[in-house]
């Protein structure tokens, strides 16, 4: 009921910016939204609204097995930018509207049938030439095929990797810097949180989180941002490379990860070990090639937990589940064709460092894409094989997905 009430309430404030054009400066362009600025300089806004329609297939190789097939909508997102006052405080504010987008049944072990609407809502303030200070809620400097966003990807989603080891987002405090060097880039990053994902309502259990990130692009500068967006869709006149570091200290940890399960032990407390996450990346482009590797570890920052069987007890909950600790790597690579038709590959391994945590998985993919309007408007497919650990036979499976953005 709310995310239709949000977009009536849109409606009618469009409504009325239109009938008083007078006091402010309206512009649209397709894939880059609607944009306002007032008459008196006092602010501008961007305003977009997106969505994926995904169609998914997979089954067991097994014999006997039959195909298996969904169509759903995988995003649909409203997302509001721009500045206020002075163009050094800009925001962002990025609200969920898909069934997808608002699950909510890890909260606290509990089933909360409110929905998690707000993705991002932060201020981001230039205080130095150098420096940018961010507050509120958005994703963490954690791994770069993370930050870079689900609009802006190369294939149909993000790699297990990121599925298990990311750190997603979270209310908290950021500090990011920017140096040029020569004719490279170096970009400080860190972070402080509270170490439980996004839209928490109850009292921080454990403690808090800590991220550290340095990025260093040794070539300059990408076109458009594009270290920060699959594909090389500006086509590189000259190569370019972003290699990128992050260490994740989560203090006092109740959750498998940032959007995973509580863990709860036997006497209904919430289990609160130290998680360690380090992240390694990188991305290269040049003439229509991009390449992007991720490597990512996690484990429980106790050595003696980790190491006498006797205490390992104390990462299993009541229903025997663990935090999701181990170590990830993922590769992929493309080429632009002619008419903005891009072929890809993908291969990710992830390996697990107890039973209990996750279930180790080898994912060979090939995707192709077509892009229309950039990541505005475009048709991508994927076709992935997955050798499971211990399982009887691989699995297959085929996407197909559209992704619009006005």
């Amino acid at each position: 009921m709310f995310p239709k009430l949000l977009l009536i309430a849109f409606f009618c404030s469009f409504v009325g910016l239109l009938s008083g054009q007078d006091q402010a400066k309206v512009s649209y362009k397709f894939g880059k939204g609607l944009q306002v600025a007032a008459a008196d300089s006092s602010g501008y806004m961007k305003f977009n609204i997106r969505f994926q329609s995904l169609f998914n297939s997979e089954r067991s190789l097994a014999a006997g097995e039959s195909w298996e097939s969904s169509f759903l909508v995988r995003r649909a997102r409203m997302k509001f930018s721009g500045w206020a006052v002075n163009p050094k405080i800009k925001y962002k504010i990025e609200l969920a509207l898909s069934n997808r987008d608002l699950g909510s049944k890890h909260d606290f072990g509990e089933t909360n049938e409110a929905p998690k609407i707000v993705l991002d809502a932060v201020v981001k303030w230039k205080a130095h030439k150098n420096w940018t200070l961010w507050a509120g809620q958005t994703k963490l400097p954690g791994n770069r095929e993370r930050v870079v966003s689900s609009q802006k990807l190369q294939m149909v989603d993000r790699s297990l990797v990121n599925s298990i080891f990311n750190i997603d987002r979270e209310m908290g405090v950021q500090i990011r810097g920017k140096y040029k060097i020569g004719n490279s880039i170096i970009k400080p990053i860190a972070s402080l949180s509270f170490g439980e994902g996004r839209n928490i309502t109850k009292a921080n259990i454990g403690g808090l989180h800590y991220v550290t990130r340095l990025e260093w692009l040794p070539m300059g500068d990408f076109k458009s941002k594009g270290d920060y967006f699959g594909a090389d869709l500006k086509k590189e006149k000259k190569p370019k490379l972003a290699l990128g570091a992050t260490y994740s200290m989560n203090n006092g940890a109740p959750r498998q990860k940032q959007s995973g399960r509580f863990l709860i032990d036997d006497n209904g407390d919430y289990l609160n070990n130290n998680l360690q996450t380090i992240f390694a990346d990188m991305m290269f482009k040049y003439k229509g090639f991009s390449l992007m590797g991720e490597y990512a570890h996690k484990i429980v920052a106790d050595k003696e937990i980790r190491q006498r069987e006797d205490l390992r007890l104390q990462l299993l909950d009541a229903e025997g589940r663990s935090y999701y600790t181990g170590s990830g790597f993922n590769i992929q690579a493309g080429y632009l064709l002619k008419k903005n038709v891009e072929v890809s590959a993908r291969y990710t391994n992830v390996l697990p460092d107890t039973d209990a945590s996750f279930t180790g998985v080898k994912e060979y993919t090939l995707g192709l894409s077509k892009y229309v309007v950039g990541h505005s408007l475009k048709l991508q497919g994927d076709v992935s094989l997955f050798e499971e650990e211990g399982a009887i036979a691989n699995d297959l499976r085929y996407r197909l997905q559209m992704e619009f953005q006005f």
